[in-house]
């Protein structure tokens, strides 16, 4: 079991808060299997693939001593336990004993810890999994090894590795599952791990967040488990609604986010059931728009069909609460800086006046950095007091008259030559990955570039960036760049108009994420790559794009282009009147920085290769 990040390739990650509960249990399963991908690394996951943010329930077992117990044995506030497949024949499973004592032995001041290992294996001998015990003590385990011959805690969990662990806090809420790092695998055995996805998931769990990376594949001996074995029983809110809102909903609908409402309760939930059935039903909720068929996402908040399916049908059963016994663990969110606390803060000298209603034009806000050295810049954040009224923030960096390199600089605030910074509804701060950052040239201005919509209220808004400095020049300059173009005039009434434009790579490059831009006529997006050998990749499809959700695509595995690669952005625009968005469907549409102008720029993220 190991979790990795796109198997050691460079890429951009955004942190996202969750929760988790002060008491987990970690089961750790390893069972013998057929081998499934040689030499195949643990690939990062979503939650919602993988079935995190489920209630795990109940199971009776046995252990290698013949004692009994039960999972909810583990079950109470402040408990911490955990599970992973093992098995007696299973080399993946061997080598990570070790690494399991040493975890054990490191949270165990952590108070209310439990480490459990499962072996679902039916003819497995008592004489091997003794064997296997014995040498695990050897190594200072003193976790409980259980015997799961009839596989019911293993479709439970519905685990498909030798080698998968499983992370529970004190509600049973299954709150991570995946590799317990990237050191081993099926072919290959590294001298250090270089990414700690289970330790990292305990310490989230044991502040009340979710782990930043809540799933990844375990590459040890496959299973033949099938799917995760839910607990029986009808859909209430406390033993299935409240896990799903808090790992799709709760970031936005909260105090002091820009969610109109909050669902932290039934309370909140059962008066707005109506209008959650209406955006759940057309897919509006949780906002995401990138076609399935088309890329992995790290950051994709589509909502996974079997809690599509709950949900809609705790609606029409009524909402019914259900017992409070059944509730998952209050989860807490990080306040203040997602990145830490910053090395630098540059600030609008003054607040920004937002009147009670608009529209209003952009606003554009220029702040000195006064750096007096180039500095390279490993993390950034974007934040904002008045989140409620902010459509989203893009700042730019712009050279100092005197220097040399701000010559061939595009026009900052018209938004083609990229951005060093964004907030969009849910995204604001970027962490770069090692070896990576962006350069911040001294005496340069930051430019913010803001986009409020009012609610009713004026308020007054100052929008600030973070940064945390990387500690020397990084091997790769990070840099956000843009497939754009300024040349298209929409006629009168036109439904599906189309703009293209294309960029070449003149040199190889490795692309970390996608964000299309347009207005409110923009309809479609779609990023396509032409390779030098005549091959064409289609790399994101945004069939239905929405001026409200600014996303950015983050790549789950980040792609590779060769030198003369042309990456191609075709956007679609709805000039006609039966886009209800339309200002004016009698107009003439051309490129403007308003939302009545309209915009074609398609943003990627990546880095040249060497």
């Amino acid at each position: 079991m190991t979790c990795s990040v796109s198997r050691g390739r460079g890429w951009i990650a955004h942190r996202w808060v969750g929760a988790a509960g002060l008491s987990m249990l970690l089961v750790i399963a390893m069972g013998a299997g057929v081998e499934e991908s040689v030499r195949e690394g643990p690939r990062v996951m979503t939650g919602a693939e993988a079935g995190v943010g489920h209630l795990l329930g109940d199971v009776a077992f046995e252990d290698l001593e013949g004692k009994a117990g039960r999972l909810a044995d583990y079950r109470g506030e402040g408990r911490t336990t955990v599970i992973c497949m093992t098995g007696a024949g299973c080399p993946v499973a061997k080598k990570y004993g070790g690494t399991l004592a040493e975890l054990e032995k490191r949270f165990a001041s952590r108070g209310g810890m439990s480490f459990l290992l499962v072996n679902p294996d039916a003819h497995e001998t008592a004489e091997r999994m003794r064997g296997a015990l014995d040498g695990l003590r050897a190594l200072g385990f003193g976790g409980r090894y259980i015997v799961d011959r009839d596989g019911a805690i293993a479709r439970r969990l519905g685990a498909s590795s030798s080698a998968e662990a499983f992370v529970l806090d004190g509600a049973m809420t299954l709150v991570y599952r995946g590799a317990i790092d990237d050191q081993y695998g099926l072919g290959y055995s590294l001298p250090a791990a270089r990414r700690t996805y289970l330790a990292d998931a305990i310490d989230a769990t044991l502040r009340g967040e979710w782990p930043a990376v809540a799933a990844t594949t375990a590459p040890g001996c496959a299973l033949s488990v099938g799917q995760m074995d839910r607990p029986a029983g009808a859909v209430t809110y406390h033993n299935r609604v409240s896990r799903i809102v808090q790992r799709n909903c709760q970031e936005c609908h909260r105090a002091g986010e820009a969610a109109p409402f909050g669902l932290g309760t039934y309370g909140e939930m059962k008066d707005h059931v109506a209008m959650i059935k209406k955006v759940v039903h057309k897919g509006v909720m949780p906002p995401w728009f990138a076609d399935a068929k088309v890329g992995h996402w790290t950051n994709d908040r589509t909502l996974a069909a079997g809690d599509r399916a709950d949900l809609l049908a705790w609606i029409e059963a009524g909402a019914p609460e259900g017992d409070v016994k059944d509730a998952p663990l209050a989860r807490s969110f990080v306040e203040g800086w997602l990145i830490g606390k910053p090395d630098q803060v540059f600030a609008v000298a003054s607040p920004v006046s937002v009147p009670a209603k608009g529209p209003i034009q952009y606003k554009n806000v220029v702040v000195a950095t006064g750096l007096t050295e180039d500095k390279w810049v490993s993390a950034v954040e974007v934040r904002v007091s008045q989140p409620q009224v902010v459509h989203h923030v893009l700042v730019f960096v712009k050279y100092p008259h005197e220097d040399a390199r701000g010559a061939a600089q595009p026009d900052v605030q018209g938004g083609l030559g990229g951005y060093f910074a964004a907030l969009v509804p849910n995204q604001g701060s970027v962490r770069y990955p090692a070896g990576a950052a962006k350069l911040l040239p001294k005496g340069a201005v930051l430019v913010f570039q803001i986009h409020y919509t009012p609610d009713g209220t004026a308020v007054e808004d100052t929008p600030k960036v973070g940064v945390i400095y990387a500690e020397r020049a990084p091997e790769h300059e990070v840099v956000t760049q843009a497939v754009a173009t300024r040349n298209f005039l929409i006629p009168p009434g036109e439904g599906n108009y189309v703009v293209r434009a294309q960029y070449q790579f003149k040199g190889p490059a490795r692309l970390l994420t996608f964000m299309p831009h347009g207005h409110v006529r923009g309809k479609a997006w779609r990023y396509e790559l032409a390779y030098p050998d005549g091959r064409t990749e289609v790399v994101l499809e945004v069939p239905r794009y929405d001026f409200n959700w600014q996303v950015e695509y983050h790549l789950r595995e980040p792609i590779d282009v060769p030198a003369g690669t042309v990456l191609r952005g075709t956007a679609w625009y709805d000039n006609s009147d039966k886009n209800p968005a339309n200002p004016d469907p009698t107009k003439w549409v051309r490129y403007g920085q308003q939302t009545t102008d309209e915009m074609m720029i398609g943003y990627f993220t990546g880095y040249a290769l060497r």
